[in-house]
């Protein structure tokens, strides 16, 4: 399970406005480098985990600020899970806090306001309540991010990101993960999109990896200064190997944009 926990450690008034009127917030509305405060609430309900026949949850709390220094753009983004995993040896499961991922992104000037692009240092802490909800190690790495939404209809790009552990505890094996998620978005207009965001990983410790693929719906609303944007998403595994892969899991969450 510990794949799967870190890596998820790394992915909307109602119908009364006009498609056009909606574009520009539904092209931003899943911009992960958006210049604008952003709250997300995220979950993932994995239904098969490989080398097991027990299912998990992780429920996620995103949060994303815009900041300055000097003359230089910057994000810096904030997410902490609440695991629901298998718990060994009663067979049932165990809820509580997992471990807390940041990473501040310094944000280049592409000359295209449309396209964003980002890199910058991440950290995982052992904060997680449980031994079996984290990996009970400090981890630093990379993260490189790219949204592309020149095109009102179809918007991409892609979070890839690298972390190895550089202390904690000693008898818990190391981390040495990377991932890599690639996002489309495609508008069909009034604010609903199709939309795919599926995390692939590889762990380096060990070999293990899991590539799934997902279809989803999405719904962007706009509300005064807030934008709402709801979404649903199954994925299924294409290619996994070892413990832990979510074989197949549902994507689901309320993202929130403040102007």
């Amino acid at each position: 399970m510990k794949i799967t926990k870190l890596l998820i450690a790394l992915a909307l008034p109602w119908g009364a406005h006009a498609a056009e009127d909606h574009a520009p917030d539904a092209a931003q509305a899943n911009n992960p480098l958006a210049n604008m405060t952003a709250f997300n609430m995220q979950n993932y309900y994995i239904g098969d985990i490989s080398g097991t026949d027990k299912d998990a949850n992780q429920f996620w709390f995103r949060y994303a600020q815009p900041f300055s220094l000097g003359e230089s753009n910057w994000l810096l983004r904030a997410s902490l899970p609440v695991n629901t995993y298998p718990s060994a040896p009663d067979g049932g499961h165990q809820t509580g806090l997992g471990d807390l991922n940041l990473f501040t992104a310094y944000l280049i000037d592409t000359g295209n306001p449309a396209i964003s692009f980002g890199f910058g240092p991440q950290l995982t802490a052992p904060t997680a309540t449980e031994n079996s909800l984290g990996s009970e190690k400090w981890s630093a790495g990379l993260v490189n991010v790219l949204f592309d939404a020149s095109s009102p209809k179809i918007q991409f790009g892609y979070l890839a990101s690298w972390q190895h552990s550089f202390a904690g505890e000693g008898d818990r094996s190391d981390v040495n993960l990377g991932a890599f998620q690639p996002f489309v978005f495609y508008q069909l207009g009034g604010g609903t999109y199709l939309r795919s965001a599926p995390i692939w990983n590889y762990n380096f410790q060990n070999d293990s990896y899991g590539v799934p693929l997902g279809l989803g719906v999405g719904q962007v609303i706009k509300q005064g200064k807030t934008v709402y944007n709801f979404f649903i998403e199954p994925q299924g595994s294409v290619a996994d190997r070892g413990p832990g892969q979510p074989r197949w899991q549902v994507f689901a969450g309320l993202n929130l944009q403040f102007n």
